[in-house]
């Protein structure tokens, strides 16, 4: 088997936070040995792993730096592959004044951890670290401790700088600018091992914009279908980009996940080919799961009173666009559509008791139907 295909059966790789451990246990034990390192294993959450290093380097006596790349393994995840410099100083406890106001150093602790170059800052509430600290989280700085703090030597306190030269121009392909972290990547890990991207872990993600609107307190969220139900919401709507919440196909979960956090009432937005399968229960809206437009379509047409004519054209078309224009020549089409949102209110507040504003577009952004709140509408577009 060659390399390529090797890597693209590997389904994992250590975490950002791994690597980082890894290069930080090294250049600490370079200074202690100072002998070579091109290997070390760490203890992570899950087990230990064996990390491959790029560097280890003593600088001076008290001081070393250490490389390592996460490795690739079969994700689309935009850091593998990347370089993570971490140094690691040894300076005497007691000269060594940390800010004791920083809620994430403790002042028994005999290793204190820095962001350099890469790692971006928190901006935002809802995040597990606070406003002001760099995006290292939890998990990864505890290994880091747990992993080096056993050879500190006694009345030393070991000072870990980590950095990602890439880090900046990376982040700006991840979630980072929009859930407020600014300047570079994040270090995470929970358990130390990044698998293959499942649906779990994708569900997670799409949490944590939810998360950070929760926490700015906004009294308006928006669900959006993706992408371009994103982009016309900011067209239309006269809100600030942070309340608008993606849900990719996984709308249950989305709006189950609303539900937990206490949310009560909720717009949804979105384009009619997405929105319509709501309306008919479906809220896995993946094509292969499940489909039912037409099938949705034809009964609301037959409920607002259209022809058997018509309602065979309906069920015939392949595109909702199509739909909508049949609909138009019978002056059906706003009747269809409001019968439609008044299903998918009705539907998720069964199932998850949240109040919706549906507003249903199409691709050039026109409200399709009538019965929507127009309180969040931009003035110029009421």
């Amino acid at each position: 088997m060659d390399k390529n295909n090797q890597e693209k059966d590997i389904k994992s790789g250590p975490t950002t936070g791994s690597i980082a451990t890894a290069t930080a246990l090294a250049s600490l034990k370079r200074i202690i040995s100072d002998e070579e390192i091109s290997i070390v294993q760490i203890n992570t959450p899950k087990e230990k792993l064996d990390i491959f290093l790029d560097s280890c380097r003593l600088v001076c006596e008290n001081k070393a730096i250490s490389s390592g790349h996460k490795y690739p393994y079969d994700d689309p995840d935009v850091t593998v592959n990347i370089e993570i410099i971490t140094t690691v100083e040894l300076l005497n406890f007691d000269e060594y004044m940390p800010d004791y106001d920083n809620p994430l150093i403790d002042k028994e602790d005999n290793v204190i951890i820095k962001a350099g170059e890469g790692i971006g800052k928190v901006t935002k509430k809802g995040l597990q670290i606070p406003i002001g600290e760099y995006a290292i989280n939890p998990v990864p700085r505890q290994m880091i401790k747990d992993n080096l703090s056993k050879y500190v030597p006694e009345n030393k306190i070991a000072i870990v700088t980590i950095n990602i030269p890439e880090g900046e121009e990376i982040a700006k392909r991840t979630m980072n600018p929009r859930i407020g972290i600014v300047g570079g990547i994040s270090i995470l890990g929970t358990t130390g091992i990044a698998r293959s991207m499942s649906t779990k872990a994708y569900k997670d993600s799409l949490l944590i914009p939810l998360d950070v609107a929760i926490a700015e307190e906004y009294d308006d969220i928006i669900f959006v279908p993706g992408n371009i139900g994103e982009k016309i919401a900011e067209k239309i709507l006269d809100i600030n980009e942070d309340q608008i919440i993606q849900m990719t196909n996984f709308a249950g979960f989305m709006f189950e996940e609303a539900a937990k956090r206490k949310i009560r009432k909720l717009t949804l937005l979105g384009h009619i080919g997405k929105l319509v399968k709501l309306g008919g229960g479906i809220f896995n809206t993946k094509h292969s799961v499940a489909d039912g437009r037409r099938e949705i379509f034809a009964a609301h047409t037959g409920l607002c009173g259209g022809s058997t004519e018509t309602i065979k054209e309906v069920y015939s078309c392949k595109t909702t666009e199509e739909i909508i224009e049949i609909l138009k020549k019978s002056d059906l089409d706003i009747l269809v559509l409001d019968s439609i949102s008044d299903a998918i209110i009705k539907r998720v507040h069964d199932r998850f008791n949240i109040s919706l504003n549906v507003i249903i577009v199409d691709m050039e952004a026109n409200i399709l139907n009538s019965n929507y709140d127009k309180t969040l509408i931009k003035d110029h577009l009421k």
